[in-house]
């Protein structure tokens, strides 16, 4: 009869894998967000002609047609160091699943030794004996997961996986929108160097003919004066914005994970500021929540946070094993492996902590308090992102309107500039005139270059609030799908 209550107790504990079907704790459900079903404003429109953009945003920034920073984006992605330890991270979570997962399954150990003794002489034994023990054997365990604590581990390290690369995806929006920005910037900073360098010869120009009027009598010296004194102004900003220009070039070179000087003879030669020639797909509001990496990390913390619920709430309950042994033992090592030298033992154990001055209890109040923390987390990431598109986007509308008004301006500015200067000269108008419309048109063309490249700089931060950057073609298809 004992023997018959020994084997079904141990047949009893090798089924328990058999009912462990469900899991304690809350099942992660994948929150609700109430978002408008339009954008309050009207994306930016673009260049008559031009060809639409494709509807995923995987590689934005070959709307700017710019060989140079598609090239430096692409090799940012390779090199530059936060990515990389981002791979880390993500290789990082991959193994803590591995161990998690371990968990789940038996483990086997196998042990071997020797042992020599000495047992010193007796009442009953004269002599000291010397002997050896030899051993080798296989110990093995199972937890049985009954109430799922073990499942709802790997749960929680199969989100922190996703959350880490999530993490990387966010990575690649914000280094991309960089390093666009960076380049764009520099171009821009180009432009504006040949701008002021421009009207720094038509101001010496003129600083060379109001000291010959001078000289003949025509002009006097308080002319000559304000003609130097606008040239030398003109002329002190270059050296600002040539440090500007170079600053900048370091900042690409960083972002490339590059020495400072890396990029200086790439970079340093002149080129048009690039601009967009294609729509933006905006999609709908409700797309950011399936789109952004920022938005699909909160949620997989959200996750882990709700399955470390379960885990916390499985040390409530009991745990069974299966423990295990066989081995051999002998005091001669060329008969260790015989029969007689055997021994085996197995049966199951149970482990139920009954008092611990509330720690488990308080232990699952925090995986609770933790994961109201997150959801609170996701919900203002959302409002977050919702604010950064709809900040973009208007940025965008209103910064080509003033672009379009500067234009207009810089066109009245020349006029203005050869009007003056020809009064001047036939002795109609005064000196000043021609330094005010001089300086006008300077600070005008200045800010036409500035209003071009905040355009687009504007348009990509309305890319990355979009969360445009990361998507592969089969992740831009499963967006798409809904899924």
């Amino acid at each position: 009869m004992p023997r018959l209550t020994y084997r079904t107790s141990l047949a009893l504990c090798l089924c328990l894998p058999l009912v462990t079907s469900c899991a304690i704790g809350p099942d992660f459900l994948r929150p609700e967000s109430k978002v408008s079903s339009q954008w309050l404003g009207q994306p930016p429109t673009a260049p008559e002609g031009a060809p639409s953009a494709e509807q995923n945003l995987a590689q934005w920034w070959t709307v700017f047609n710019d060989a140079q920073l598609t090239s430096l984006i692409e090799r940012g992605m390779q090199a530059n160091l936060d990515l990389r330890m981002a791979q880390s991270r993500i290789r990082q979570a991959r193994a803590s699943m591995g161990i998690a997962g371990a968990d789940l399954g038996p483990t086997v150990n196998t042990d071997a030794s020797l042992t020599r003794s000495r047992t010193p002489a007796s009442s009953t034994r004269s002599e000291v004996t010397t002997s050896n023990l030899y051993q080798a054997g296989f110990d093995a365990g199972w937890e049985i997961d009954l109430f799922g604590g073990l499942r709802r581990g790997v749960e929680a390290a199969g989100a922190d996986l996703d959350a880490a690369m999530e993490s990387r995806n966010d990575l690649l929006v914000s280094l991309s929108a960089e390093v666009a920005s960076n380049y764009l910037n520099l171009r821009s900073l180009q432009q504006r160097l040949a701008i002021a360098r421009q009207n720094l010869k038509a101001q010496e120009h003129t600083a060379d003919l109001t000291r010959q009027r001078f000289s003949a009598g025509f002009a006097s010296k308080l002319d000559v004066a304000r003609a130097e004194a606008l040239a030398a102004t003109t002329a002190g900003q270059i050296p600002l914005l040539e440090a500007q220009a170079r600053q900048t070039i370091y900042s690409l070179s960083l972002l490339l994970g590059g020495e400072p000087a890396a990029l200086l003879e790439e970079l340093t030669p002149d080129t048009p500021l690039p601009t967009a020639q294609a729509t933006v797909p905006m999609g709908l509001p409700s797309d950011l929540l399936l789109r952004r990496p920022d938005i699909r990390r909160a949620i997989a913390k959200l996750h882990a946070a709700t399955a470390r619920i379960g885990v916390a709430k499985a040390d409530l309950f009991p745990k069974f094993t299966i423990s295990g042994a066989l081995g051999f033992q002998n005091t001669n090592s060329n008969a260790l492996f015989n029969s007689a030298g055997s021994f085996w033992s197995i049966g199951p154990a149970l482990n139920w902590p009954l008092f611990d001055m509330g720690r488990t209890r308080a232990n699952l109040e925090l995986k609770k308090a933790v994961q109201e923390e997150e959801l609170l987390a996701y919900e203002q990431t959302v409002l977050n992102a919702l604010r950064e598109a709809e900040s973009a986007l208007i940025a965008s509308t209103k910064e080509e309107e003033h672009r379009k008004s500067m234009a207009q301006a810089v066109a009245a500015n020349r006029t203005a500039v050869e009007l003056a200067t020809a009064l001047y000269t036939a002795g109609q108008n005064d000196f000043l005139a021609v330094l005010d419309a001089q300086r006008s048109l300077y600070t005008a063309e200045d800010a036409l270059a500035q209003s071009s490249r905040t355009v687009s700089t504007n348009l990509v931060a309305l890319f990355k609030a979009l969360g445009g950057g990361w998507q592969t073609e089969e992740d831009a298809g499963r967006e798409g799908s809904g899924s």
